[in-house]
C-alpha cells in the first residue's frame, strides 16, 4: 500500500462491550417448540390445522419482510442492502448481515412486533382460529431471538452497533 492510499484510508475502531452466545440447548428448544405447537393444534383443532400451521410460516416471514423493509426505507431514507434472509437458527428471517446501528435494529423490530400483532388482530374475524394461533405462534417464534437480544442489551448504551454471527450477537461502540 502506498503513502497516498494509507492517508486516505478510513479506520474504524470498535470496542466490544458485550457478546452473548445462544446455547445449543436454546437452539434445540427453538426447533422443538414448533413441533409441540403443531401437535397441540392438531389435537385441539383437528388435522386441518396442520395446513394452517404450514401456511402461516411463510405468511409470517412475508409480513416480517414487508414491515422491516418498509421501516428501513423510512428510517434510513433508502433501502439498506445490508439486510438479507437468514435460514439458520436462531436468526431465521430478515436480518442484517453486517454491522448495524442498535437504534435502527431496535426501531425496525419494535415496529415489526406491533404492526405484525395488529395485522394478526385484523384477520381474526375472517380467519379460522387455528390459522390465527399459527400466525401468532410464528410471529412470536421469529421474534424470540430478537427480543432475547433486546433483553441482554437492556443496560447497555444505545449508540452502539450490533453484529449477528452464527450462534452469538456482539455489541460494539466506537
Amino acid at each position: 500500500m502506498n503513502l497516498e492510499q494509507s492517508t486516505n484510508a478510513t479506520f474504524y475502531q470498535y470496542r466490544l462491550l458485550k457478546k452473548t452466545t445462544f446455547s445449543k440447548l436454546l437452539t434445540q428448544g427453538l426447533v422443538l417448540v414448533p413441533i409441540l405447537c403443531l401437535i397441540g393444534l392438531t389435537v385441539f383443532h383437528g388435522p386441518l390445522s396442520i395446513v394452517n400451521f404450514l401456511l402461516a410460516a411463510p405468511i409470517s416471514l412475508w409480513i416480517q419482510f414487508v414491515i422491516c423493509r418498509s421501516v428501513l426505507i423510512i428510517v434510513s431514507h433508502s433501502y439498506n442492502k445490508h439486510w438479507r434472509f437468514s435460514w439458520r437458527l436462531p436468526w431465521v428471517g430478515y436480518m442484517p448481515n453486517q454491522y448495524i446501528w442498535y437504534s435502527i435494529f431496535r426501531k425496525v423490530h419494535l415496529h415489526y412486533t406491533w404492526i405484525g400483532l395488529c395485522i394478526i388482530a385484523v384477520l381474526i374475524p375472517w380467519s379460522p382460529i387455528s390459522l390465527i394461533i399459527s400466525l401468532l405462534f410464528w410471529h412470536l417464534w421469529l421474534l424470540f431471538p430478537r427480543l432475547f437480544t433486546f433483553a441482554v442489551l437492556l443496560n447497555q448504551r444505545k449508540d452502539g452497533m450490533i453484529k449477528f454471527n452464527e450462534q452469538d450477537v456482539s455489541y460494539y461502540i466506537q
